[in-house]
């Protein structure tokens, strides 16, 4: 090989050194360049900084109407639990050490009110929350007194489990579409002035379910203004605002033992059923009772079912199932 060509091969496998060495350098750059990016204080804080959730509010309600009409106000803007299991009598409920933990940790307390929650009392007192904002659901409800008589099936005292007194006026102001709606404005302000920033969200929850009310109170005004004055007995004094809203007549309250029953239990029953002439007996739902079964035997005639809605579905859209099924009942007993 020349001298010549040597050389000529030299310069051109310097040159090709060179090339490679460029490629290197400015792919090592470009690399570098890309770590520190993704590496920038600002890269770090927009891949590890997750968005900040506003903390809800937690509310405390008491028994289950309660609980079903502050969830609907509420939506998911709180967190929201009850204190009295449904099925459990609220009326005669002692309190555990639960529900003061809930109430000493809670922002919102909501309650029917009323006098139907006579636990409540020592209970907050215990809780001892003093940030705690109570809702009083029928607050500027004008309460009912007993406004039908009360029959007892025997003389003296009974361990009925509905043998109450409502020293405030009956509380059962629920199963009136017309009064849930004051309960749902009730609830909402009272969440809006514990939680001013979901404002809207309650608002707007709770004109869905007060537009829902008011289809429900025109179902129960067009199907029941047929059957006007109809006469029926309950073994649970829980109907007096249903019946006066829709011009039904709640003529007694019978009062019976759910054991150890006699002859002369079943026949004073039968009396007071014969003095009315009613057109319906109505239990409650779960409510197993022989005298009922009795009844219904002697008198020819069926004892139906209807709902206080104190023991259910933990779902707001479960009244409306509830209260449409006491609408069809009390359309097939009034007939």
């Amino acid at each position: 090989m020349g001298k010549a060509n040597i050389i000529r091969n030299r310069i051109l496998s310097l040159a090709a050194l060179l090339m490679l060495s460029l490629t290197v350098g400015c792919n090592q750059s470009s690399s570098t360049e890309d770590t520190s990016a993704s590496s920038s204080p600002q890269a770090k804080e927009a891949v590890s900084t997750p968005v900040a959730q506003p903390k809800k509010i937690k509310v405390v309600t008491t028994f289950l109407p309660v609980y079903l009409f502050t969830k609907a106000v509420a939506g998911d803007a709180a967190d929201v639990s009850i204190m009295v299991s449904p099925g459990t009598e609220v009326h005669d409920y002692q309190a555990t050490p639960d529900n003061v933990k809930a109430i000493a940790t809670a922002d919102v307390l909501v309650k029917n009110g009323l006098g139907i929650e006579e636990f409540l009392t020592d209970t907050i007192k215990n809780a001892q929350n003093s940030k705690l904002k109570q809702i009083d659901a029928s607050a500027g409800i004008k309460p009912l007194n007993e406004i039908s008589p009360v029959e007892k099936a025997t003389k003296g005292e009974t361990d009925h489990d509905h043998d109450h007194d409502h020293a405030e006026g009956n509380p059962h102001v629920w199963l009136d579409p017309i009064l849930v709606k004051q309960q749902i404005t009730n609830i909402r302000d009272g969440l809006i002035a514990a939680d001013p920033a979901n404002k809207d969200k309650y608002e707007t929850n709770a004109n869905a379910y007060i537009q829902e009310l008011d289809k429900l109170n025109s179902e129960f005004q067009q199907t029941l203004q047929k059957t006007p004055n109809c006469t029926f007995i309950t073994f649970h004094d829980a109907y007096p605002y249903l019946a006066q809203r829709y011009n039904l007549k709640q003529v007694a309250v019978v009062q019976i033992p759910e054991d150890q029953l006699s002859p002369a239990d079943v026949q004073n029953t039968v009396k007071t059923v014969k003095k009315y002439s009613v057109k319906a007996l109505f239990s409650e739902p779960g409510v197993d009772n022989k005298l009922l079964t009795s009844l219904a035997q002697d008198l020819k005639l069926g004892v139906q079912t209807l709902d206080s809605i104190e023991t259910g579905e933990q779902d707001p859209q479960y009244y409306f199932k509830a209260m449409r099924t006491n609408l069809q009942t009390l359309e097939t007993a009034c007939k």
